[in-house]
């Protein structure tokens, strides 16, 4: 939510929603007051060739595409860009602020460190997303970047849908290596995560940890693309490692 300051209203901005969970947020927003920046009727936001383009009552706004790459992130920005523009922000704050923003464990290129030394010439990425829909967004901001073989490293919870994780991002990878997540007692085995992957079509095997898989995939491809991935604890282990 964001408060406009000169109208001192209370602003909830909503992204793209199912009918059923846009009259929920509704009728909260009635509840407690907010003026209601909906998605599709306030503002709209799309991608039209490789530019961010938003549209609000105040007008249009043509900008870089965000930071953060993927089509999920399209919509995210606009959803910052309708917050910004309730508080009065010009389109340069707008741009400033989806062109600079880090989101750690969000598909984040690893390009320094121990582990990203260990990768050499291959890329290393990594993404804390855990759910089917992470694994839909995945995929298709994958397919965004040149083309190299895909390996993914992957830990997840017991807690969590791995398998609907895991058949989106089966299409557009060449192997998997199911790591422990070390410290946690929720953790899926390494076994575990490479059955699952085998079941929906994926090569997979175990490895002891996620250096080790580095050193197997880059052994055998040195110019891979690596996502580690499946889980936001197997990505803070991995930031700690990699300092």
């Amino acid at each position: 939510m964001a408060k406009n300051l000169t109208m001192h209203m209370l602003h909830c901005v909503v992204g793209p929603q199912t009918d059923a969970a846009l009259e929920v947020i509704e009728a909260k927003a009635a509840e407690v007051g907010a003026a209601l920046l909906v998605h599709g009727q306030q503002w709209q936001v799309w991608e039209e060739n490789g530019r961010l383009v938003y549209q609000d009552e105040n007008g249009l706004l043509d900008l870089p595409l965000p930071n953060l790459i993927g089509a999920h992130q399209v919509q995210n920005a606009g959803a910052a860009i309708a917050a910004l523009r309730a508080l009065g922000k010009n389109e340069a704050a707008c741009e400033a602020a989806i062109t600079t923003a880090n989101w750690p464990a969000r598909l984040q290129r690893l390009r320094q460190g121990p582990l990203a030394q260990a990768a050499g010439r291959a890329e290393l990425w990594l993404d804390g997303g855990h759910n089917p829909a992470a694994g839909q967004a995945l995929v298709e901001a994958l397919q965004r970047l040149q083309g190299r073989p895909t390996y993914l490293i992957c830990g997840m919870l017991n807690t969590k849908d791995i398998t609907g994780y895991l058949a989106p991002l089966a299409e557009i990878s060449e192997g998997l290596y199911g790591v422990s997540i070390e410290g946690e007692t929720a953790t899926l085995t390494a076994a575990e995560t490479a059955a699952a992957a085998k079941s929906v079509g994926l090569q997979s095997e175990e490895s002891p940890s996620v250096a080790d898989a580095i050193a197997t995939i880059t052994a055998k491809d040195p110019t891979a693309r690596i996502l580690i991935c499946g889980s936001l604890y197997l990505a803070g282990h991995v930031l700690r490692e990699n300092g």
